[in-house]
């Protein structure tokens, strides 16, 4: 047997999570799929160094069969069949009320980029979804106001969203070593949540972050069948929406359906990772891989609609859902016009999103659910999806889903501000605690601010000119950090957040992720 210690602060109520029987269940996840993992990881390494060779990516000529085959992943399961509106945000006990009473189909209840994983958030949030889960789920705030779920109508599905494979769990050893940060979060839910789920009538549900490829969704099949095997629950009743957001999995759509197989529901489009992922793997492949400013690259740019009409096409091909992205827009309760402008942004998204065949969509507020509801409602009416829509129409090639060059718009000095800005903002929030905020009217979370990191690691190493003449150096890049560290003032954690941000957008060799180094500056 395994030993597994936990070596972290004290968490109120910790002891109804961290109990022997759910400790030994995880211990027992990473005895056997934790060397697994470390090889899926390894793996990623040297698919990166392959890419970066070749400077282009193409489907598995040994997968053609899987491609070209008749198969079908099962039906949507009970709480999963309609998705027209799902709201994301971390497992925080106001935020997680608020979500449960907003009136959308799912709550995705974000483990991963909306939460800082110290230790009494790791914990803290798995409290939260065995409460939500009961439905015994309250919140009084510090000045009496009281958080209660609404009794009056049916409450969203939950689905969590444990972190990626490439994240370990510092306080919680097993013979010694970390956990695999996954293994924790999903083991600790379904040990406590699975079977009571399934008395309520719904399931145990999960989104699957960071996945790049095929081989990573078989190791989370296999991780589900054992959980099965050993929690005694129903073969096949542990289903999971992976998102496609890295671009090596937009080659492997169908391959990752079918290694996930009778766990598969449903596809995402995690478009703020998925731009991440291409600057990632393409960051030294020549100025055609260099994109314009953050902003400018949108839904509509061709390489994007490639990517989003191949997840439709895919989903409905297999008889999975097709899920859209997050409309990263802010309502403002005070600014009408700002207001305004925000809701005419998730209409527009929304729209185009059920108009290209997808079956459901994220919000990150409240106040934007009944817009991406009337949007769906417009086309699906009492259709629960889309599904028979086959998008046959769609012919994708791997020239469009790499089109970087493609992109319309410019590099320039206010993009270059706003990434050091909002970066050194968010890293500040995300030390203090808090994995999802509110900058410049736009919800910021982890994938967001590895995109304006790692734009200004590229524009850096590629001297990119920008719109006013000057050539990206790190130099500048250091001026405008002094600049713009000036402008933000007094804010907890901006010292940790700068030298963090010079760590991982300035350094000479490419960190993967921003959140491997940050995790060693919180408890």
């Amino acid at each position: 047997m395994a030993d597994v210690r936990v070596d972290g602060p004290a968490v109120e109520r910790g002891e109804e999570i961290l109990t022997p029987g759910a400790l030994a269940f995880v211990a027992d996840l990473q005895t056997r799929f934790g060397a697994h993992r470390d090889a899926l990881l390894a793996a990623r390494a040297t698919r990166r160094a392959e890419i970066a060779t070749a400077r282009r990516i193409d489907v598995r000529p040994e997968t053609e069969a899987v491609r070209t085959g008749g198969w079908q992943v099962p039906p949507p399961p009970p709480g999963l069949v309609d998705r027209r509106v799902e709201i994301t945000g971390p497992t925080e006990p106001k935020m997680a009320v608020n979500a449960l009473n907003c009136g959308a189909n799912v709550w995705l209840a974000d483990l991963e980029d909306a939460n800082t994983p110290h230790w009494r958030n790791v914990v803290g949030g798995q409290v939260v979804l065995r409460d939500a889960v009961r439905r015994t789920l309250a919140f009084t705030a510090p000045d009496g106001r009281e958080y209660r779920l609404r009794e009056d109508g049916e409450l969203p599905t939950i689905v969590p969203r444990p972190r990626g494979w490439h994240l370990p769990e510092r306080h919680l050893l097993v013979d010694g070593a970390p956990a695999v940060g996954a293994l924790v979060d999903a083991g600790l839910y379904l040990f406590h949540n699975a079977r009571e789920q399934l008395d309520r009538g719904s399931g145990p549900y999960l989104y699957l972050p960071k996945l790049e490829g095929a081989l990573e969704a078989r190791l989370w099949a296999l991780v589900f069948d054992h959980a099965e095997q050993v929690l005694g629950l129903p073969a096949g009743s542990i289903r999971a929406t992976m998102l496609i957001e890295t671009i090596p999995a937009a080659f492997e759509m169908e391959e990752m359906l079918h290694e996930l197989g009778s766990h598969a529901t449903a596809l995402n489009a995690g478009r703020w990772d998925y731009l991440f992922s291409i600057i990632k793997v393409f960051r030294d492949a020549g100025p055609e891989f260099v994109l314009p400013d953050r902003a400018a690259v949108t839904m509509t740019a061709p390489m994007m609609r490639a990517y989003t009409e191949q997840l439709v096409a895919v989903c409905h091909r297999r008889g999975a859902l097709a899920i859209g992205g997050m409309a990263a827009a802010i309502p403002s309760r005070r600014d009408a016009g700002a207001n305004a402008r925000a809701l005419a942004q998730v209409r527009e998204d929304k729209t185009r999103e059920v108009g290209d065949g997808f079956d459901g969509s994220w919000v990150a507020h409240p106040d934007l659910v009944p817009v991406c509801r009337e949007a769906f409602d417009a086309v699906l009416g009492g259709r629960p999806h889309q599904l028979d829509r086959l998008r046959d129409d769609v012919s994708v090639t791997p020239e469009q889903l790499l089109d970087v060059a493609g992109v319309p718009g410019e590099r320039t000095m206010a993009g270059l501000r706003a990434n050091v800005e909002v970066a050194i903002r968010y890293l500040a929030a995300w030390l203090a605690g808090n994995g999802a905020v509110g900058i410049h009217g736009l919800m910021e979370d982890a994938a967001t601010a590895e995109i304006s990191r790692s734009q200004v690691w590229q524009w850096v190493h590629a001297a990119v000119e920008l719109d006013t003449g000057e050539t990206v150096t790190a130099e500048l890049v250091r001026r405008v950090i002094d600049e713009e560290v000036a402008a933000i003032g007094r804010l907890d954690h901006v010292d940790q957040a700068r030298a963090l941000f010079e760590q991982v957008a300035l350094a000479e060799d490419f960190p993967d992720f921003l959140t491997l180094p940050a995790y060693g500056l919180v408890e």
